[in-house]
């Protein structure tokens, strides 16, 4: 068989201010085992409503690729380093991947 169905793993999306900030929290969240990977996409554009007023920035976006059991985790220490009020940190679940990528995420996270 060569994909694995699971509910087990989720992406995590976060904005970010700087490319300095993304790859502070990519390390971090890869150091501790919260990430098998995280990509960076520079230069997005990102429009929204924040405390009435509508807000344009551009951010860079952490695709975070994980086990849904250390979402928790995962921003409790996003939150530490993060320097927005509030930041974005919405995860959504992998409904399938490849048998050799759910390998290596599983063995990646702890």
């Amino acid at each position: 068989m060569n994909s694995y169905v699971t509910e087990n793993f989720i992406m995590i999306y976060i904005t970010v201010p700087s490319i300095e900030e993304a790859r502070e929290i990519a390390n971090l969240l890869t150091e501790k085992k919260l990430a098998g990977c995280v990509s960076i996409i520079p230069n997005i554009v990102s429009v929204y409503r924040f405390e009435g007023k509508i807000e344009e920035y551009q951010e860079e976006q952490l695709l975070v690729k994980t086990k849904s059991s250390l979402f928790d985790e995962v921003v409790e220490e996003v939150k530490k380093v993060h320097t927005y009020k509030l930041p974005e940190i919405v995860a959504v679940p992998f409904t399938a991947m490849s048998n050799d990528y759910f390998i290596w995420l599983n063995s990646e996270t702890k």
